[in-house]
C-alpha cells in the first residue's frame, strides 16, 4: 500500500510538494486509517505559522526538519486493525495528518473514541490526540460532516475564547475589537459574545469582506482596517487579534490607551506577522484553547462540559445555515492533485469568505 504526503517548507510556507512512499506495517495495537474528508482553512495556516512555537509540527513529524504536515480536522476510515477495540470500517473524526493515511496507536477506548497513544504525542495537548466515533458522537450526522470538518474545531476555539472574556469580566472592557473578522474563528466568536451581550462588539475586516461580515449580524460594528482611527479611543477594550499582523496590532494598541487586555488567537496575515516587543498597553497573551479547556474541565466536570459545548455548536448550526444566504458555502477539492493550490490560495488570503474548503482524498492521485 502507497501513501501520500503533503508538506510545505517550513521558513517558506508557500513551497509545497507531495511525498509518495510505501506504508510501513502496523504494530501490535496499531491501525491505519485512510484519510477522507478534511477542512483547509484559514485556522490551518495558523498551525503552520506557529508549528515550531505551539508544536503543532510535532503531531505528524515527516522525518525532514525543513518540512512540515500540517494537521487538519476532518473525517477517515479504518482500514486495518491490529487492536481489539478498533475495528475496520469504523468512521472516525479527529485530527489528520494533510496525508491519504495515518497510523493511529489507540489507548483510553470508550465507546465514544479514544486517544492515539502514539509516543511522540504523549507531551503534546491531550484536546488534539483525541478520535470520536461517529456511531457514538451525538454531534454527527452525515449530512453535517463538512459543516463538521470545517467549523467545529474552530468553534470549539470561538467558544472557549467567549468564555474565557466572560469569565475574566471582559477585563473590565466595554468593547471587543476582533481582527481578521470574515475569518470563520473570529465570525463565531463575534456571535457568541454578540448573544451573550454586556460588551460592544467590533470587527476589523478588509474593504472586500465588509459587506460578508455585516451581512452575517454577529457585530455590533464593522470596520475596514484603515477605519480603525474613527473608533473613540476612550473607551476601555479588548483586542482578539486572529489575524497577527504586527503593523495592525501595534496601531491599534497606539489608538487604543484604555486597552485592558490583547490577546492573539490567529496568524492569518501570514506574511505580515511581527512580534509584540515594545508596543504601548498591555502585552498581548497568546490564547491557549487547551488551557482553558483543562480549567473548565476542572470548573464542570467532563460531562457538564461536553453537554455545554455540545448546546452551543447545536445552535451555532442553526445560525450558519439558516436563511436564503448561508454564513458558508462548501467547496471540495481532489486530494492530493488540488492541495498545492488550494494551500496557495488560503495562504495568501485570497478567497471568497464564505467558501469553506473541504480536501477529499483519494481522488485526482
Amino acid at each position: 500500500m502507497s501513501e501520500t504526503h503533503f508538506q510545505v517548507r517550513k521558513q517558506a510556507l508557500a513551497e509545497t510538494r507531495c511525498i509518495e512512499r510505501e506504508a510501513t506495517p502496523l504494530a501490535d495495537g496499531e491501525v491505519r486509517v485512510r484519510v477522507d474528508r478534511c477542512a483547509y482553512t484559514a485556522n490551518n495556516i495558523t498551525y503552520a505559522a506557529f508549528g515550531d512555537a505551539m508544536q503543532y509540527w510535532a503531531f505528524y513529524p515527516t522525518g525532514d526538519d525543513a518540512w512540515g504536515n500540517i494537521p487538519v480536522w476532518g473525517f477517515g476510515d479504518v482500514v486495518q486493525s491490529l487492536h481489539p477495540g478498533v475495528a475496520v470500517g469504523e468512521r472516525l473524526y479527529g485530527y489528520w495528518p494533510s496525508a491519504s493515511h495515518a497510523v493511529l496507536a489507540p489507548t483510553r477506548l470508550r465507546a465514544a473514541g479514544f486517544a492515539d497513544g502514539s509516543a511522540h504525542r504523549a507531551s503534546l495537548p491531550a484536546v488534539y490526540n483525541q478520535l470520536l466515533r461517529c456511531n457514538a458522537d451525538p454531534l454527527y450526522t452525515r449530512d453535517s460532516e463538512d459543516l463538521q470538518a470545517l467549523l467545529r474545531p474552530l468553534f470549539t476555539t470561538s467558544w472557549l475564547i467567549d468564555d474565557f472574556l466572560a469569565d475574566a469580566g471582559f477585563f473590565g472592557a466595554a468593547r471587543v475589537l476582533l481582527s481578521s473578522a470574515s475569518s470563520k474563528t473570529a465570525s463565531a466568536t463575534a456571535a457568541l459574545l454578540h448573544a451573550r451581550g454586556g460588551v460592544e462588539v467590533v470587527g476589523l475586516t478588509s474593504p472586500a469582506n465588509r459587506a460578508y461580515c455585516e451581512r452575517l449580524g454577529a457585530h455590533h460594528r464593522v470596520l475596514a482596517y484603515d477605519d480603525l482611527e474613527t473608533l473613540a479611543p476612550d473607551a476601555p477594550a479588548v483586542y482578539v487579534d486572529f489575524a497577527g499582523n504586527g503593523a495592525l496590532r501595534r496601531r491599534v494598541h497606539a489608538h487604543l490607551p484604555a486597552l485592558s487586555y490583547s490577546c492573539s488567537v490567529g496568524g492569518t496575515h501570514v506574511d505580515q506577522l511581527s512580534g509584540t516587543r515594545d508596543l504601548p498597553g498591555p502585552r498581548p497573551v497568546l490564547f491557549f484553547a487547551p488551557a482553558q479547556v483543562k480549567k473548565r474541565l476542572g470548573d464542570w466536570g467532563p460531562e457538564a462540559f461536553e453537554q455545554r459545548l455540545a448546546d452551543a455548536w447545536r445552535s451555532h448550526l442553526m445560525r450558519v445555515t439558516a436563511g436564503p444566504a448561508p454564513w458558508v458555502r462548501v467547496v471540495e477539492h481532489a486530494a492530493p492533485a488540488g492541495l498545492a493550490a488550494l494551500h496557495g490560495q488560503v495562504l495568501g488570503g485570497r478567497d471568497d469568505p464564505a467558501a469553506g474548503h473541504v480536501m477529499v482524498w483519494g481522488r485526482g492521485a
